[in-house]
């Protein structure tokens, strides 16, 4: 977790704002469950097919909807898997730009829109995945980053379907100065839920929250809708992505071709 000093003073400001944060009891689990990290592999195994992929590029079409914006038009999703990722519109009323990079290691977003002008991204707006269009790559670093912890919810039926849900969040490494009562709210912004098909293995949805950049107390629920899987070079991939915001589709992108190790490089999510 990179916590910068501005970020800290935020948290205190939160605090004089939302006293009840103070007052929630410890988060109880610190370990991932076996069960969890077992299915974990099993969904990257059918995910990858055992091979490596480091970084992505998906291109197709999209369609946007924001209140009373609704247009269509071509997107490029772009990912590493060391954190970097992109979503890039080319819509009839302008370019719409995400950009997530790495600064001394630690996350940077950025956003831009018709005008072409970057604005930042606040920072605890970036606690969930920042590639959350190619599951492998999420699935990947739940399984793997020992600084998540993953549980086993249960099963749950979803469209017809069976779905096996799991729970993640980050853990607060031990830093005495830091108050008591920030473990807790690093693993509510930090927390995704992910459903594999219970058959399968592969994502059918992952759930996260975002926040206003003034107020991260209030929780904005965001799902992906993965389907459509394909094989490229072994791999499953979802030709089929839908995002919601606070229960309404915001973005559905239909992806024509997908690469996977592209040859992408950090520069390639340089904000200009």
């Amino acid at each position: 977790m990179c916590l910068t000093r501005t970020y800290v003073l935020a948290f205190f400001s939160l605090l004089l704002t939302f006293p009840a944060l103070g007052q929630q009891p410890a988060t109880s689990a610190t370990q991932s469950s076996a069960q969890a990290l077992t299915l974990l592999q099993q969904s990257l195994d059918a995910l990858t097919g055992g091979q490596s992929i480091t970084d992505v590029t998906l291109s197709g079409t999209a369609h946007r909807i924001a209140g009373s914006d609704d247009e269509s038009g071509s997107a490029v999703f772009e990912a590493l898997t060391t954190g970097q990722a992109r979503v890039d519109l080319s819509l009839p009323s302008g370019s719409r730009s995400e950009v997530v990079t790495l600064t001394k290691q630690c996350p940077a977003g950025y956003w831009s829109g018709p005008d072409g002008v970057y604005h930042s991204v606040a920072n605890h707006n970036l606690m969930s995945d920042s590639s959350w269009f190619f599951p492998a790559f999420t699935v990947s670093r739940l399984a793997v980053i020992t600084k998540y912890v993953v549980s086993y919810v249960g099963q749950e039926p979803w469209n017809g379907r069976t779905l096996t849900h799991l729970t993640a969040y980050q853990t607060n490494p031990s830093n005495s100065q830091l108050p008591a009562w920030l473990p807790n709210l690093f693993s509510r912004l930090t927390q995704m839920d992910l459903f594999l098909d219970s058959t399968t293995l592969l994502p059918a949805r992952l759930d996260f929250n975002v926040h206003p950049d003034n107020d991260l107390g209030l929780q904005i629920p965001v799902e992906i809708v993965f389907s459509n899987y394909r094989s490229i070079n072994g791999a499953q991939v979802p030709f089929h992505i839908e995002k919601f915001l606070n229960n309404s589709l915001l973005l559905d992108f239909q992806a024509q071709t997908v690469t996977p190790n592209s040859g992408l490089s950090a520069s390639s999510f340089n904000v200009q």
